[in-house]
């Protein structure tokens, strides 16, 4: 799933509209998982001036590359930061954990060749799904529409 779907699923699964500061910490949730990926790609690309074919067919595939990615998206370290603020009863942290889990598990449901360690730092297991939000040839052509309609409904029902 792109990040801006990430973004509006966590705003729509955790906002609340009594409390708009849930619908900003549900939108920053959805955003950080990727915050890693956002900044090596920008920084290769504007910056190093590499081609992106290069970073999405080589770097992003990188041991560093993947080790920041299994950090961003455990389901452990998110699960933790979830509990937490559930504990401690404050609506906004449990919005962005909570958030920030769920990008972890559509990704996890989500990503094959590209597939991310979920479940960091007890396993480097990567689940490959058999389904992919961009790749046609794992029904990424059924999915990317379907995401498009998702963000577009999330988008109506958040304003």
């Amino acid at each position: 799933m792109n990040t801006p779907a990430h973004m509006l699923v966590g705003a729509a699964l955790f906002g609340r509209r009594d409390r708009p500061r849930t619908i900003v910490m549900g939108l920053a949730g959805g955003l950080v998982p990727d915050i890693s990926m956002l900044v090596l790609v920008g920084w290769s690309v504007w910056i190093e001036a590499i081609p992106a074919r290069e970073v999405f067919s080589r770097l992003c595939f990188t041991e560093a590359w993947q080790r920041a990615f299994a950090i961003d998206h455990s389901f452990l370290v998110w699960g933790a930061l979830a509990a937490l603020a559930i504990r401690s009863r404050m609506a906004a942290a449990t919005a962005f954990a909570g958030a920030g889990l769920v990008h972890a598990a559509v990704d996890f449901l989500l990503h094959n060749g590209d597939a991310r360690r979920q479940f960091w730092p007890v396993s480097e297991f990567a689940f490959q799904s058999p389904v992919s939000y961009w790749d046609p040839a794992r029904y990424g052509a059924i999915v990317a529409p379907l995401e498009a309609a998702l963000v577009l409904a999330l988008t109506v029902l958040l304003v």
